[in-house]
């Protein structure tokens, strides 16, 4: 089963589904064709839906490995969605519970929290450990 994400039109409301490799795209509603705007929200992801969207996005993908428990991954969450509205568009920004998904965390060799990568055309080409401004994770991207 492939990953798509149902999204509300902001207009009429009614769910549209948006593929994996739509997600930085501005998109028309299937019921009244109004603009439906790029995944504007950081997306908490399982292992088959981050494969999917690293596979297929066109623009570059950041993942924020977090925890609950962990309280500098707190701080650094509305950072992440302020960076998710700022680059709407233009990048897709994925959030994996490391609790949750212990192997995606091993897979990316996480070791502390939180902990970013940044991947391109499905290759890693950043990785950051610890906390990070939303500046600087501007640049990760850019």
């Amino acid at each position: 089963m492939s990953f798509s994400l149902v999204r509300s039109c902001p207009h009429c409301g009614k769910g549209n589904r948006i593929p994996a490799g739509r997600l930085a795209d501005t998109g028309r509603c299937g019921a009244c064709k109004g603009e439906i705007p790029p995944q504007s929200e950081p997306l908490d992801v399982d292992d088959a839906a981050f494969a999917e969207i690293v596979r297929d996005s066109r623009v570059p993908v950041l993942v924020d490995f977090w925890a609950s428990w962990c309280g500098p991954c707190r701080v650094a969450a509305p950072e992440v969605n302020a960076l998710a509205h700022e680059t709407a568009g233009k990048a897709v920004i994925l959030k994996v519970n490391t609790e949750e998904h212990p192997q995606l965390a091993s897979q990316f060799g996480v070791q502390s929290i939180p902990n970013f990568v940044v991947l391109r055309n499905g290759q890693v080409v950043s990785q950051h450990a610890g906390l990070a401004s939303r500046a600087e994770m501007r640049r990760w991207l850019a």
